[in-house]
């Protein structure tokens, strides 16, 4: 399952990234643009922006579209789960958060240079992004967006 995010919730973009969902944001384009990318790379449109919806490659099945109801990220990501029926289909911390890449891993010499000195001593895996070279580690932050995604997967 792909997804392009509108502007009106980029914020979702991270949290469908984190889960494991390759998410396009689509950040400064017009709703026309939106929505040819949308088409052209099968990817399913997250919005807030209800007009979207009386287009007619959205009224005659062609393009799938989810209006995002709420305003906070995590029900928001909650909706999207539920509505296509994901919670079972989630690869968590697989992509950049940044730049939507798929991660690969690093040996831990690899990284000595790009990561704090105590996260070197502390941590042992390690995995980078091959785009924008974001180095990621199973430290507190990880920690806490496990939490928060095992606590939205289980009420979906």
């Amino acid at each position: 399952m792909r997804f392009i995010v509108d502007s009106n919730v980029g914020r979702l973009a991270t949290w469908l990234r984190i889960a494991g969902f390759d998410t396009l944001f689509a950040e400064g384009i017009d709703d026309n643009r939106l929505v040819r990318i949308a088409l052209d790379e099968d990817r399913v449109l997250l919005t807030k922006d209800r007009q979207i919806l009386k287009r007619r490659v959205v009224t005659s099945g062609r393009l799938k579209v989810i209006l995002i109801e709420d305003d906070e990220v995590k029900a928001q990501l909650r909706q999207v789960l539920t509505t296509l029926n994901l919670a079972s289909q989630l690869r968590p911390f697989s992509l950049c958060v940044e730049c939507n890449e798929p991660l690969v891993p690093r040996e831990r010499e690899e990284v000595e240079e790009l990561v704090p000195p105590y996260v070197f001593q502390t941590q042992t895996q390690y995995m980078q992004c091959p785009g924008c070279l974001r180095t990621y580690w199973q430290g507190t932050h990880w920690e806490r967006m496990s939490r928060e995604l095992e606590g939205i997967v289980g009420t979906v």
